[in-house]
């Protein structure tokens, strides 16, 4: 049996892969290794996204929390990001999420954080799923749960301070995912100035990432140009990142966003060591424009745990991924979409450019990515032909681009990436490399 926790916790489809009973034999299993991390009996602050499952699941989640001997503080519905900010306001163990983000309706997932705010590192993970597997009887008498109240309205204040610049003149379309942003994002930005439309928020736990959100931001790109606003937010589900689009319907993605405020920071003084952390994602653009920017460059595997743990090593405090989660160290401890996409909108309002113009300091180079869905993505590895495929586009490609293959960290895909100078180029491989997964590893 592989890894129950993958890149961001434990994600399947509710109801099968995704059980009540795993719930709460997590609920259980986290108290027990938290309860020796604390040295007392811990407090978990657990938010939810609306999915429908999200209900059913919490229930089973609390009950294990409850009986093993933890403390719960419900906040009920909230993007993954407050939660963060409200496990450390609240001085709670750990923060739960019960989210499975940008994923369809019918997934969900359970993922920890720390009284840090940050997500459990892989090795304390690894305790909570060994416990999960040879449960021990609890110590203590049952925990107490309480409804979380006024935390919704901190993180709010928190967000409003950290902007910056006020959004006064800016019109805004926010696609809220039919997710936990639906009433946040909306508020936020109209307590900036700015005039807010907002799409996709009515949330009715089965819409949520349907044809919508930061997985299809041209839906929040024709509704810019529909309304001739200024700029388009997309968030997804949790609302942990953020997409943008210009006045065009042209979108704007984390690379240009990351470097942008990179940039903007180098300038004035406040980027650290010159320096941002990335992933392998990142594109060939992005690379260059921080080259010749004069600002330093790490990349990491794909997930934004990986951004952080690169960043606080190296004391960083910028780093962000292609997909729309972006760190700003010095206000959070994890993506937070709704921050990256006030700082990204103030760093336009503050100088006085559009949005287009900020994410013009980097050229895109073509990216083609494919996903394909796989029987089991522990046989890639040893896949010689998919590997073979690799290796004829990298030697054709040579500086001119770029070739990433790699497992999926929450559902059974293998995801191909080609980078090149045209897209006709990185068409042609990415399909060469997708059929050779699809040939030999093809659910």
């Amino acid at each position: 049996m592989g890894r129950l926790f993958g890149t961001d916790g434990v994600r399947g489809v509710a109801g099968s892969e995704l059980s009540a009973e795993l719930a709460r034999g997590l609920g259980r299993s986290a108290v027990t290794v938290l309860a020796v991390e604390a040295g007392h009996r811990p407090v978990f602050l657990l938010g939810r996204d609306p999915r429908e499952s999200g209900t059913w699941l919490e229930d089973a989640l609390v009950s294990g929390i409850h009986e093993a001997g933890g403390d719960v503080l419900l906040a009920g519905v909230e993007p993954t990001p407050a939660v963060a900010y409200l496990t450390i306001d609240v001085g709670a163990d750990a923060g739960v999420v019960i989210s499975a983000s940008h994923n369809p309706p019918e997934y969900n997932g359970i993922k920890f954080f720390g009284r840090d705010g940050m997500k459990l590192p892989d090795g304390v993970e690894d305790k909570i799923e060994a416990a999960l597997r040879d449960p021990v009887p609890a110590t203590v008498g049952e925990g107490s749960i309480q409804v979380h109240k006024g935390g919704r309205e901190r993180y709010l204040a928190h967000l409003v301070e950290a902007a910056g610049t006020r959004l006064d003149g800016m019109t805004i379309v926010v696609d809220c995912a039919n997710g936990a942003a639906s009433k946040l994002a909306p508020l936020l930005y109209e307590r900036l100035g700015a005039t807010v439309h907002a799409i996709h928020a009515s949330p009715d736990g089965r819409n949520i990432n349907v044809d919508c959100g930061a997985l299809h931001p041209e839906v929040a790109g024709a509704a810019v140009v529909e309304l001739g606003a200024d700029a388009g937010v997309s968030h997804d589900g949790d609302a942990d990142r953020a997409l943008f689009v210009d006045h065009r319907g042209r979108v704007i993605d984390g690379d240009q966003v990351l470097a942008a405020c990179a940039i903007a920071r180098k300038e004035a003084g406040t980027l650290p060591h010159d320096a941002v952390v990335t992933t392998v994602m990142a594109n060939l653009g992005f690379h260059r424009a921080m080259r010749d920017a004069g600002i330093t460059v790490s990349a990491t595997k794909v997930g934004d745990r990986y951004v952080l743990e690169e960043m606080l090593e190296e004391g960083v405090m910028l780093g962000g991924e292609q997909s729309g989660h972006l760190i700003f160290r010095d206000h959070a401890t994890t993506g937070d979409g709704l921050l990256t996409a006030i700082r990204f909108l103030s760093l336009a309002a503050g100088t006085g450019r559009s949005v287009a113009d900020l994410a013009a300091v980097m050229e895109h180079y073509p990216q083609v990515m494919e996903n394909v869905r796989v029987r089991s993505i522990g046989e890639l590895d040893d896949s010689a032909p998919v590997w073979d495929a690799v290796r004829v586009a990298e030697e054709e490609l040579a500086d001119a681009g770029r070739v990433l293959v790699r497992a999926s960290g929450t559902e059974p895909l293998v995801r191909v990436m080609v980078e090149a100078e045209t897209e006709d180029v990185a068409r042609r491989h990415a399909d060469a490399i997708a059929g050779e997964v699809r040939t030999h590893l093809g659910a």
